[in-house]
């Protein structure tokens, strides 16, 4: 047998791990399967198998043909709500350019950019 471990965030700051027990040669396909019998879990693997969720192994997009080795660190991971980029502008454009990044705090009398 092999053992996966299994990790699901439902919401923000909430993480749910799970390690399992699978079949050698079984596909992440077979082991959302296996998910479905455990109660806590049913929401991630029906999510998982609809598409709605991002599957991944040791943070690398999967797909649900991919087959499992021991000590696979598999992840349901939910999509961004934001694009990091855009949030990262729009905090920059609410801060103003003065009061943040690298030269914001300079000595008294120094020229701009040291």
């Amino acid at each position: 047998m092999l053992t996966v471990a299994v990790s699901f965030s439902p919401k923000p700051r909430i993480v749910q791990q799970l390690e399992l027990q699978v079949a050698p040669g079984s596909s992440i396909k077979d082991l959302l399967q296996t998910l479905v019998t455990h109660a806590d879990w049913q929401v991630a693997a029906v999510a998982g198998l609809d598409g709605k969720l991002k599957l991944s192994i040791w943070n690398r997009k999967a797909k649900l043909s991919d087959v499992l080795r021991d000590g696979d660190h598999f992840s349901l991971c939910r999509g961004l709500l934001v694009d990091p980029m855009v949030a990262r502008r729009t905090r920059f454009q609410k801060q103003g350019a003065r009061t943040a990044g690298l030269f914001s705090k300079r000595r008294p009398g120094a020229k701009p950019g040291y």
